[in-house]
């Protein structure tokens, strides 16, 4: 096991995204899914992806499935950021 120095040690840090960072881009990644959730955009929807939740729960279940995801990536984001973890 090799033993960093100081440099060694902060180019591993710099190679990883700060958690004010993930922070952000969770809460920003919930804001964008409730906005589809809401506005029911069917790019979205019809998205590969989106579709497997379509095809198992219909299309207002994969609404609701979607609406939970944002709200917890929302709050997710804004307890890191509180409590920056």
């Amino acid at each position: 096991m090799a033993v960093l120095d100081h440099e060694g040690w902060r180019k591993a840090q710099a190679q990883h995204m700060s958690p004010q960072t993930l922070s952000l881009f969770a809460f920003l990644a919930g804001i964008f899914v409730i906005a589809a959730v809401m506005t029911d955009w069917n790019w979205f929807f019809e998205h590969p992806k989106a579709k497997f939740f379509v095809d198992a729960f219909g299309r207002n279940g994969a609404r609701f499935f979607y609406g939970v995801l944002g709200c917890a990536l929302v709050i997710l984001g804004l307890y890191c950021q509180q409590f920056r973890f």
